[in-house]
């Protein structure tokens, strides 16, 4: 359930920087004038934390008594839901909007009971303070040092009718706790010395008045759209932020979101598969990223690539995305030196869309081989053939006269080839054989610098070592084969969960194409009949026929074709794309019976 879309009471929330800059207590002086006015008000929660000046605001108003849960044990008090609602009054107060309820409460989490509040027609006013948004929650950790588990989506806030700041300087909240107004006396010096040190509250401030600022610069955006004011006014900005789906995602999420927020930008979250099928993300890795998303108000985005700095531009300018958000490197130090990377790569090819790099835990950790481009895997693997031999001759024919018989030297071309195996598969391995041989009958046995073979040991020897090393380098090349095959069972399941989850989160037949389209990179999808009537169809005009398409896919009934305009795809794809097109024929039945 959602606060937005939906015909509500007015929110009116109170957001501060910091416990006791004086939320509740501006909360219940609005709630007194209100009450001075004649209307009726309640307080459901107000968290006084022992101060007296807070409880002595609450005088004169009616409190609803709490409800108790009782959780392994013990019993916690909570907001009494039904008994609000059925007293109904004009307004409400709230205190503490992030709150997690106690598990067995009518709810999980506090704002849910707010909109039951809402959607009744009661009128609520509530507090947050910003160590509690969803897209600040890391930074505030990384400020204060601690992990504030109970979290609120930035959405929910965002919906409030009323937005107002309780500001107050570091010096002034600091000198009242030193007073003691905000916590116990025997508290004092710990709380000035940790959580409230100046620097702290300067920071979580400044977060305050930037999230804010953000909120006015939206509502005035509206206010000019609803007024069709737009002479000054662009295109509206996009940000797109790319995840792997690994530890760093959710750093880069949130850092995009901060991004987004502070130009009124809307916000895309961006996977992409790997044509290889060599990347692939967990069911719950998808599920914790499009959470996230939604909690920030994001979506989330799934497409196909085999290049991955060209697919993501190429959807960053399709979705006319004007910055662009993506991880530094994992790769090593030693590894940036033969490789430039993605960033890199992005950044040179990026044009007019900013490109923010955005640092996080795992960069520079090391990432493996398979996730760098293919094409630069086939010419380092064909280049590791060339050089190992060359290499290993070098340093056998350096050594001292004596130091290795043929058997230790011949053994050292075996382990190049065993290499070039695992590095590149059977062809550079073969291809590092032939020229192990060739090198070692040169250079190595006697006599040198010939071709020419005199003892019989030496080319038993020779011919015996490089031929297991091939059988060996076979061997690993069908196990890397069987493992690539999986993986790319793997990205295939990723897909087809992918179009799964669209269809039974959306059960919209555009949604699931339109997923399928923007996931192939397609200008066009379309499902038609066999005897040529489209019955859905999304992009830029839709085939209607088979001959005018790039890829046709005859679903399995052999009355319905699903047709693609774009590049053509795969015969791996296909076997992706008949699943769906039989997925979208079922929900075309379902529709018109």
């Amino acid at each position: 359930m959602s606060l937005l879309g939906r015909k509500r009471a007015d929110l009116r929330i109170y957001l501060g920087a910091a416990p006791g800059v004086g939320k509740t207590f501006s909360m219940l002086g609005e709630a007194q004038r209100r009450m001075s006015r004649g209307t009726d008000v309640v307080a459901a929660v107000i968290e006084t934390h022992g101060r007296r000046r807070t409880a002595q605001q609450l005088a004169g108003i009616e409190v609803v008594p709490p409800i108790h849960v009782e959780h392994e044990g013990t019993r916690y008090a909570e907001l009494d839901v039904e008994a609000v609602l059925a007293r109904r009054p004009q307004v409400v107060l709230v205190d503490e909007l992030a709150h997690t309820n106690t598990p067995g409460s009518r709810n999980a989490h506090r704002w849910q009971d707010v909109e039951e509040f809402l959607a009744a027609g009661i009128t609520v006013i509530s507090t947050v303070n910003v160590q509690h948004l969803e897209s600040l929650h890391d930074v505030v950790g990384h400020i204060t040092g601690i992990t504030e588990a109970q979290r609120i989506p930035d959405e929910i806030v965002r919906a409030a009718d009323q937005i107002e700041l309780v500001d107050i300087t570091p010096e002034a909240l600091r000198r009242r706790i030193a007073h003691g107004n905000v916590v116990p006396s025997d508290q004092i010096d710990a709380a000035l010395d940790d959580y409230f040190r100046p620097g702290n509250l300067s920071a979580l401030r400044q977060l305050a008045l930037l999230w804010l600022a953000d909120q006015v610069d939206a509502a005035l955006a509206r206010y000019r759209s609803d007024k069709n004011i737009t002479d000054t006014w662009e295109a509206r900005e996009r940000v797109v932020v790319a995840v792997s789906g690994g530890p760093e995602s959710e750093t880069l999420v949130r850092r995009a979101s901060r991004i987004a927020s502070r130009s009124g930008a809307e916000l895309k979250v961006l996977h992409i598969v790997q044509g290889d099928g060599l990347v692939a993300i967990t069911p719950q890795q998808r599920k914790m990223l499009r959470e996230l998303a939604a909690s920030l108000g994001a979506t989330m985005h799934t497409v196909v690539g085999e290049d991955i700095a060209a697919t993501l531009l190429e959807f960053a300018r399709s979705a006319n995305a004007t910055q662009l958000v993506i991880g530094t490197s994992r790769r090593s130090r030693w590894a940036r030196m033969f490789d430039e990377g993605i960033g890199a790569q992005v950044i040179a090819q990026s044009g007019n869309v900013d490109v923010h790099m955005v640092t996080h835990p795992e960069a520079h950790t090391g990432m493996s081989w398979s996730r760098s481009s293919l094409h630069r895997r086939r010419f380092l693997s064909w280049l590791t053939a060339l050089g190992i031999p060359a290499v290993i001759c070098a340093v056998t024919t350096g050594l001292p006269e004596g130091t290795l018989g043929i058997g230790g030297q011949s053994a050292l071309f075996f382990t190049g080839v065993v290499a070039a195996a695992l590095v590149g598969g059977i062809a550079p391995a073969a291809l590092c054989a032939v020229l192990s041989g060739v090198l070692l009958t040169y250079f190595v046995v006697s006599p040198v610098h010939s071709f020419a073979v005199y003892d019989s040991d030496s080319v038993v020897t020779i011919v015996v070592l490089l031929a297991v090393a091939v059988a060996v380098a076979l061997l690993v090349d069908r196990a890397a084969h069987r493992a690539t095959e999986a993986r790319r069972a793997a990205q295939e399941a990723e897909l087809l969960a992918l179009f799964a989850d669209a269809a039974l989160r959306d059960a919209d037949l555009d949604v699931l194409l339109d997923r399928l389209r923007e996931a192939y990179s397609q200008r066009a999808v379309s499902i038609v009949s066999a005897d040529g009537t489209v019955l859905a169809g999304v992009g830029h005009d839709p085939c209607a026929g088979v001959d005018a398409a790039d890829t046709a896919i005859d679903v399995a009934d052999h009355d319905h074709w699903l047709l693609l305009s774009g590049r053509t795809l795969t015969t791996r794809d296909r076997r992706v794309l008949s699943a769906v097109a039989e997925q979208a024929v079922s929900m075309v039945r379902r529709q018109s019976t």
